[in-house]
């Protein structure tokens, strides 16, 4: 059996906790990131102490996500933080998987960024990098390349899970590149040259070059990273099983995204901000009509044009309360047709779109303008 619960009307979000809306360009294309904002934890029945505990063990999960940093749960004040867990909560649902008691939360993203804001913490949006990983695996003295299907999926999906749970988009060669020996080598030499070459065809942000080995009873993972001014020395980690040690490389990923594009908390207004984007926008009284139905939405308290081109308008919202609300107000007016589902692409202009794509706190918004047909009143005849 579940139980569920909604939080001031909230919808409840689907599951999984996390897929990654690829808007890929060349060079810097920012992968919008869904549910960051959401936790799934095991718990220990439906009793009001398990669930309280629960709440706050989701709510670390996402404040470990949104800040791009396990440092977080050090800092003062957490605690006070974690006690109010049930406060920040949209929705929750209680149910069962393989016989255990699992509590799945979504909490609201403007809450938790106030919270992390209040500790101090910093802030890292929902537009995030997309590493392009070419992982070479060696094991009792065969090598393979992990490619997005086929064989090495131990690996794939520890690799996939733990970036998950840090919230981080990450793509795999093609599966035809698994058969060049060539590229496996240079790989394994950490040769970057062809590796590049043979990544041209793919969106991406940052190549990383990773090859994985034992190391006596242990795995050990060493990599370096090409793209976006990244540090290019190598790195390494070591752990006793796969997802152990894909969780070490992904977290050390995160944290080094996390320390340039997080926002501080100073930063963090009292009036959160998001992006819509508009297409179909194609006279100047389409853009006023757009504006004064937004100016007219209860929780707006601000719209200003962040850019205008050919028929894309990007407006940028200052608004109260939570990001659904805004949504859900926006749903109103049949002529904005939201654009999702789909994993759609999209490119910057040019690099000032994609800086302020990753420095966005929030999922940009889309949707298509549709105005209303014009109704004959059978009078101009």
């Amino acid at each position: 059996m579940t139980e569920s619960r909604r939080k001031n009307s909230r919808p409840w979000l689907l599951w999984p906790v996390l897929s990654a809306l690829l808007a890929l360009a060349t060079p810097a294309a920012a992968v919008s990131v869904s549910g960051l904002y959401n936790a799934d934890v095991p718990v220990q029945g439906g009793s009001s102490a398990a669930l309280q505990q629960g709440y706050a063990d989701g709510l670390r999960q996402v404040m470990v996500r949104v800040s791009g940093s396990r440092d977080v749960l050090q800092r003062e004040g957490i605690d006070q933080v974690l006690s109010e867990a049930e406060s920040l909560l949209q929705a929750y649902q209680v149910g069962s998987e393989a016989g255990q008691s699992r509590l799945r939360m979504s909490f609201g993203a403007v809450g938790v960024n106030r919270a992390l804001a209040s500790i101090g913490a910093p802030v890292w949006g929902a537009n995030r990098p997309l590493t392009l990983a070419w992982v070479a695996v060696e094991d009792r003295g065969s090598r393979s390349l992990l490619t997005r299907s086929g064989a090495g999926a131990e690996w794939r999906d520890a690799f996939r899970q733990a970036a998950g749970v840090r919230g981080l988009p990450i793509e795999f060669p093609s599966e035809n590149q698994g058969s060049d020996r060539a590229l496996l080598s240079d790989l394994w030499g950490q040769f970057i040259g062809r590796i590049q070459k043979a990544s041209e065809d793919v969106s991406y942000d940052v190549l990383a070059l990773v090859r994985v080995s034992r190391s006596g009873g242990q795995w050990r993972a060493g990599w370096v990273v090409d793209g976006m001014g990244m540090d290019a020395a190598e790195r390494s980690v070591s752990a006793g099983n796969p997802d152990d040690l894909a969780q070490a490389v992904v977290d050390y990923w995160a944290e080094q995204y996390a320390s340039r594009y997080a926002v501080s908390a100073g930063e963090i207004g009292d009036s959160p901000k998001v992006d819509v984007v508009f297409d179909g926008v194609s006279t100047l009284a389409d853009y006023g009509r757009i504006n004064k139905v937004l100016e007219g939405l209860t929780p707006v308290v601000s719209v200003s044009a962040a850019r205008i081109r050919g028929e894309r308008l990007t407006a940028r919202i200052a608004f109260t309360g939570e990001l659904e609300q805004l949504k859900e107000y926006i749903a109103l007016d049949p002529r904005f047709v939201p654009v999702e589902g789909e994993f759609e692409q999209t490119q910057p202009a040019d690099e000032q779109d994609a800086e302020q794509a990753f420095e966005s706190l929030y999922q940009v918004l889309n949707y298509r303008w549709q105005p209303s047909p014009v109704v004959s009143s059978g009078e101009d005849g």
